[in-house]
C-alpha cells in the first residue's frame, strides 16, 4: 500500500507543485493523468523516494518513507519498489536478460532466470533475450523495463508513461500484465501518464 498526503515540491520559486492526496491499496491500481508540465514525473519520483518533498508525507506499507536517509531510501527502493521509467535505463554492455536479472542482484536477491524468461514471453520479447538493449526498438525497451520492475515482487509498482511508445495491441497487453502481476503479488500499481487510452482501464483515477 502507498499513500501520500499534502505533498509539495519546488524546483525554484517559479516552479512549484502542490499534489492531490493519493491512496492505492495492495492489489489495487491507480491512474494519475495529466498533460506535460503538470508534474507527473515529479510526483512519481517523489513516490519512488528519488526526490524529497518540501512538505507532506509518503507511507509505503504503513511506514513513513520520505524521511529516510539516502542509504535507507535506496534499500527500500531496491526491495520494495518496482519503477518503470519513461526512458529506460540499461547497462549497454549487458544482454537483455542480464539487464532484467540486474534487478535481483541490486536487491541482493537470488537471480530468477525462469521468471525473467516468463515475463519476456508474456510481454512478447523472449526472442530478444540474448541481444543488447541497444538493438531493441523503443517499444521493446519499454517492455524490458516493465519486466525488470516486476522481478523482485515489489510492494509498489510505479510506472511513468508505460504505454507511450506502444501501439494499441501492446498497450492493452502491457496494462493487463501490470494489473495481473500487481494483483498476484499483492502490490499497489500506480501509473502516471497522459495516454488517454488508459482512462477506461482504471476505476481509481486522479487528474493533475
Amino acid at each position: 500500500m502507498i499513500t501520500a498526503s499534502n505533498l509539495r515540491f519546488s524546483y525554484s520559486s517559479l516552479k512549484k507543485f502542490d499534489f492531490p492526496d493519493i491512496s492505492c491499496k495492495d492489489k489495487e491500481a491507480l491512474l494519475i493523468l495529466g498533460q506535460s508540465g503538470k508534474g507527473k514525473t515529479t510526483l512519481l519520483h517523489l513516490l519512488a523516494l528519488l526526490l524529497k518533498p518540501d512538505s507532506g508525507e509518503i507511507l509505503i506499507a504503513g511506514k513513513l518513507a520520505n524521511s529516510l536517509s539516502p542509504e535507507l531510501a535506496t534499500r527500500v527502493r531496491a526491495k520494495h519498489i518496482g519503477i518503470i521509467y519513461q526512458r529506460p535505463h540499461f547497462v549497454s554492455s549487458l544482454s537483455v536478460i542480464d539487464n532484467i536479472l540486474l534487478s535481483n542482484y541490486l536487491a541482493n536477491q537470488k537471480q530468477d532466470r525462469a521468471k525473467a524468461i516468463y515475463l519476456a514471453q508474456e510481454l512478447g520479447f523472449a526472442e530478444h533475450l540474448s541481444k543488447k538493449t541497444t538493438q531493441l526498438s523503443q517499444g521493446e525497451q519499454q517492455r524490458v523495463s516493465i519486466a525488470r520492475s516486476l522481478m523482485n515482487d515489489p510492494n509498489v509498482i510505479l510506472a511513468d508513461e508505460p504505454t507511450s511508445s506502444l501501439d494499441d495491441s501492446n498497450c492493452e497487453k502491457v496494462i493487463n500484465l501490470l494489473k495481473r502481476q500487481s494483483a498476484s503479488i499483492g502490490a499497489s500499481l500506480v501509473v502516471v501518464t497522459h495516454d488517454q487510452r488508459l482512462k477506461d482501464e482504471f476505476s481509481n483515477r486522479v487528474t493533475l
